[in-house]
């Protein structure tokens, strides 16, 4: 925990330029990269480094693409784009915040950043190194396979740097009259107004538009279907329960850990809980961080700052304070990876607040049972990403086995599933109608334009496979496309966002 990450990369790049090789630095955004070039400035000095950035300018990014070209500068910070700068004698790849959705390319052949700085490493034979406050299920299969080692504080430090981490259920809030007049309980209240008194308190508040997905009542497992292990969803229309993935429909549900037969769904509201924290604080200044105004640093001064997951402003000595609000708008995401992805939110904004000896608390509305809300209190990123990894190998999710996603008009994705020659052991899952983005409404990758209708599938093979259907798929789009005039089919091995 802490704000120190850009300083440890910028000590690596000088290790490796002092070895005589050239270092590459990629991370998922600008303010992270304008982060890291002031520590590199600070370590290496002016001159002997270049940013990549889109925010520098075509002339401005042409100079310093040339510089790095021509072997005058050796150590290269940027962007997603970063990853294929041509750094001379590479020594090092750094890619930090692997889980962050900014380093995948949605444009073919969709590129990952941690996928092309894998091999980068292994064709230079130069040293790859993968850092962040959390742990992605990917990270934790390059360790557990031997291509990777861990390398982690102890536990004694970890636990004298964290923030003191407290939760709030459901059942505190229900037995809570003050949670249940402003929606925020009264331990949210007291450590806030605690906090205040020594300086800024964090209020990280879900972004808007999360699409809650069905879970239990009783224990909040997430409802998922029998046949393939996916999300249960219910029909707008008839409101029938029915797999987003292969489309079945689920007449009769029953949870698989304490069998209850009833769902719930989960309700965002985030705004008005902020905007009730600024009127109920109304003697400190209240700051938003977010999409339209983002901030990079705030003073340490007592404040409400209130941010949305990944805006959150670094304070001066450290936030007093941090509020997690509305757990369950990250967790009741319908996607595979909404427990490692609000893990990472939460804890990337808990990093930054100070250690439990002086006083850091971390106050987070989620139910404490379930393992990331845990993982969270123990610190414990790693072994969340573990056992995750072990579940997506028992129900054959990505990363373990392999999958593609083929999305497209109905007739379009009929006509290339009949002339693609699977694996034996493919499993096709589907096909199942992708939702209408509406006009004006942000696409999700593979979605049809807003207004048109499409369909997916998905296609899974067990581990040893994935050469084989990566090449089936490749021939039968590549026979589709040399017919030409054919409706496009959207091909996508191992996609990020599966539902």
């Amino acid at each position: 925990p802490g704000p120190e990450w850009a300083a440890e990369i910028a000590r690596a790049v000088q290790a490796t330029l002092a070895s005589g090789r050239g270092a590459l630095v990629v991370v998922p955004t600008v303010r992270l990269a304008a982060r890291v070039d002031a520590a590199l400035r600070e370590t290496l000095g002016e001159g002997q480094h270049a940013l990549l950035t889109a925010d520098a300018g075509q002339q401005r990014r042409y100079q310093e693409w040339l510089a790095v070209r021509r072997g005058a500068v050796r150590a290269v910070v940027g962007t997603r784009a970063a990853m294929f700068a041509p750094v001379r004698d590479l020594g090092l790849v750094v890619v930090w915040d692997d889980g962050d959705g900014h380093h995948s390319d949605e444009r073919a052949p969709f590129p990952h950043v941690r996928e092309v700085l894998e091999l980068r490493a292994t064709r230079d034979k130069c040293a790859f190194l993968l850092g962040g406050w959390s742990c992605t299920v990917e990270a934790a299969q390059l360790v557990r396979s031997g291509w990777a080692a861990a390398v982690a504080a102890p536990r004694e430090a970890v636990r004298r740097t964290a923030p003191l981490v407290r939760t709030v259920g459901d059942l505190d809030v229900a037995r809570d009259e003050a949670a249940r007049a402003a929606r925020l309980p009264s331990i949210a209240w007291d450590v806030a107004r605690a906090a205040l008194r020594d300086g800024p308190v964090l209020v990280q508040v879900p972004r808007r538009g999360y699409v809650p997905r069905l879970a239990c009542q009783r224990c909040r497992e997430p409802a998922r279907c029998r046949h393939c292990a996916g999300p249960l969803e219910a029909r707008e229309a008839t409101g029938v329960l029915a797999c987003g993935w292969c489309g079945r429909e689920e007449a009769n549900w029953h949870c698989g850990e304490c069998g209850g037969s009833r769902l719930r769904a989960q309700v965002v509201g985030a705004r008005r809980t902020a905007e009730e924290l600024g009127r109920a604080f109304s003697t400190v200044p209240v700051r938003t961080s977010g999409r339209e105004q983002v901030l990079d640093t705030v003073s340490g001064a007592p404040a409400l700052v209130v941010s949305t997951p990944g805006a959150e402003p670094v304070a001066e000595g450290g936030y007093a304070a941090a509020l997690l609000l509305d757990g369950w708008a990250m967790l009741g995401r319908p996607d595979l990876r909404a427990g490692e992805d609000a893990l990472r939110r939460w804890i990337a904004a808990s990093a930054l607040v100070r250690p439990q000896e002086a006083g850091g608390t971390v106050v987070i509305m989620a139910e404490p049972t379930l393992r990331p809300v845990q993982a969270l209190v123990r610190w414990d990123p790693a072994g969340h990403a573990v056992r995750e990894l072990a579940d997506r190998a028992e129900l054959g999710f990505p990363p373990v086995s392999r999958m593609a996603s083929v999305s497209g008009a109905p007739d379009a994705l009929a006509d290339f599933l009949g002339a693609v020659e699977l694996p034996a052991d493919a499993e096709v899952l589907g096909p199942v109608p992708l939702p209408d983005s509406g006009p004006g409404a942000s696409r999700r990758p593979g979605a049809p334009p807003a207004g048109e209708q499409g369909e997916r599938v998905l296609v899974r093979v067990p581990p040893g496979s994935g050469a084989v259907l990566a090449r089936a798929l490749k021939q039968a789009q590549a026979a589709r496309m040399a017919r030409g005039g054919v409706e496009p089919v959207r091909v996508r091995v191992d996609p990020l966002d599966i539902g």
